[in-house]
């Protein structure tokens, strides 16, 4: 008996149809799949965009943040050093007239005066000298300090010039008398020194001596006639003395 073939019929005509519609689908199927993870990755980088965007923010308002922290910090460092610098500063400035009043007194006491003085005369000029030391040494304690002006180069900052002093002994710019001191808290004028400056100038030809003899000449005899300026403006003194030719300008006080 002989068996049948199992071999599949394959037809006569050779049409392939079938087999052509599975590859397009395939490459349908494909080119779908290939969008979709383009469209997956450019939502993603526009995601990691956006991402490093708000990163980007924050990190700055984070910085800015700590900025104007570090910037209120030394702020309030500095107020309250300041504070604890210059609380004073009013009082400190209503005592300098109490210190410019004893001062007076003591500078109205003549030599004569004091060693003429029963005990009790002297004892009460002690007491007064012993209250201004002690006056002056609190307040200097505290941060309060005189001003140096004398023979210093005039400074608009701490000195307030009051007159020019024909002297050609001194170079222009110094200060060459002071009518009232100043004083400073810190860094900070609490009131300016009053003073003199020298206008300098060519040195004075020696004039005719005097039938006394005394050989003073006309640049002693400005030095003399400029050391007191009370006398400077009376007179035939007023051409040795002259009005404010420096800006009497002085930093804002305290």
């Amino acid at each position: 008996m002989g068996n049948k073939s199992t071999e599949p019929e394959i037809s006569e005509t050779g049409d392939f149809s079938s087999t052509d519609q599975s590859s397009a689908d395939l490459a349908d199927r494909d080119q779908r799949q290939g969008d979709g993870m383009e469209a997956g990755q450019a939502q993603t980088e526009q995601l990691l965009t956006a991402a490093r965007e708000e990163n980007a923010r924050l990190k700055d308002q984070l910085l800015r943040a700590a900025a104007d922290m570090e910037n209120l910090r030394k702020r309030t460092r500095r107020e309250m050093d300041d504070a604890r610098s210059y609380a004073i500063a009013g009082f400190a400035r209503d005592m300098l007239n109490a210190a410019d009043n004893l001062s007076r007194a003591l500078n109205a006491i003549s030599e004569d005066f004091r060693n003429n003085a029963d005990s009790q005369t002297r004892s009460l000029i002690e007491g007064i000298e012993m209250t201004d030391r002690e006056m002056h040494r609190l307040m200097e304690k505290n941060g309060v300090r005189p001003i140096i002006a004398e023979g210093e180069k005039f400074n608009p900052h701490k000195h307030q010039a009051m007159f020019e002093v024909d002297n050609p002994e001194v170079p222009a710019g110094i200060v060459v008398q002071v009518v009232q001191g100043g004083f400073e808290i810190g860094d900070r004028v609490l009131r300016p020194a009053m003073v003199g400056v020298s206008r300098g100038g060519p040195r004075a030809e020696a004039g005719p001596r005097s039938e006394g003899g005394s050989g003073m000449d006309a640049g002693s005899e400005t030095g003399a006639r400029s050391s007191d300026p009370e006398q400077a403006g009376q007179g035939g003194e007023a051409d040795n003395v002259t009005e404010p030719g420096f800006a009497g300008h002085v930093d804002k006080e305290v």
